[in-house]
């Protein structure tokens, strides 16, 4: 029997990358799944969002592990959108034990640069898609007396990275909404924790935008030249990429009973950068 056992665990982002790898390591530890996302493109965004098929990609994975799955397209920025996406969940299973808020993107731009439209984009999903997730899951939490909430936050809610400002604005502000909401929601035996992953192998981290994060003078510089600077100058450990899975362990964890008395925390999946910013 797995860890989650008759749970019902909710993944925004899930069509792709980091958010389908979760839902299916929360689905192979016996949790039902809900998973939602966009299927379209922002066009302040440098690199492809999700496209029509990647969330019924998921549910076919998901169920192929003998899991029920249902999926929902929704916009985390849409507050009622989210909340249908809760609704579903109970609609469908009855209950909703878990809420992973992975939805996100990144945005490739130096601050001075940066379009109010493209600002207001990034805080929109990265953070204010939290509180979305966070607010409309909370009542259903509360009443049963039991939930975790786990965010998806970023090396860059620790530090300062060149070339994203919004993106470093919205992941610190997760982690300041993390440790607030387990202060309020703590009596209810609620949890509330992020992961916070580093350089991950998915197109977000390995798109054709990312060299001029690295390297915003030479328009000539590659992926191999990025993965130099991260294996000689970020990682302490001898690999070359995070995996997805890697983040999805920890995410399982601090979904499981294992956990239950972590809550207000954040859990970084670094291979060693976390010793090169403050504690």
């Amino acid at each position: 029997m797995g860890r989650l056992e008759g749970k019902v665990a909710i993944v925004t982002g899930g069509g792709r990358g980091q958010g389908r790898s979760h839902a299916l390591h929360l689905a192979r530890e016996g949790a039902d799944i809900v998973v939602c996302g966009i299927e379209r493109q922002f066009e302040y965004v440098q690199y492809p969002l999700f496209s029509p098929g990647d969330l019924d990609e998921t549910v076919r994975l998901v169920e192929r592990e003998d899991r029920r799955a249902v999926k929902v397209v929704v916009d985390v920025a849409d507050y009622a959108g989210m909340q249908e996406v809760v609704e579903t969940a109970v609609a469908e299973f009855g209950r909703v034990d878990i809420m992973v808020a992975n939805a996100g993107f990144g945005i490739f731009c130096p601050i001075q640069d940066t379009t109010p439209e493209a600002w207001r984009g990034s805080i929109d999903t990265n953070l204010n898609g939290m509180f979305n997730a966070l607010h409309t899951v909370a009542p259903y939490f509360i009443e049963q007396r039991s939930g975790r909430f786990i965010a998806t936050a970023s090396t860059a809610s620790k530090m300062g990275i060149p070339n994203m400002a919004s993106y470093c604005a919205a992941k610190w502000g997760v982690v300041g909404l993390i440790k607030a909401a387990a202060l309020d929601l703590g009596k209810y035996n609620i949890t509330c924790n992020a992961v916070v992953p580093g350089a991950t192998n998915t197109l977000a981290a390995t798109n054709d935008q990312v060299p001029k994060i690295f390297f915003p003078d030479n328009p000539d510089a590659t992926m191999d030249d990025v993965m130099q600077v991260i294996r000689s100058m970020w990682y302490a450990l001898p690999i070359d990429m995070i995996q997805p899975e890697d983040i999805s362990k920890a995410v399982v964890f601090l979904a499981s009973d294992d956990a239950r008395y972590i809550s207000g925390t954040t859990i970084d999946i670094t291979a060693g950068q976390s010793a090169q910013y403050s504690a």
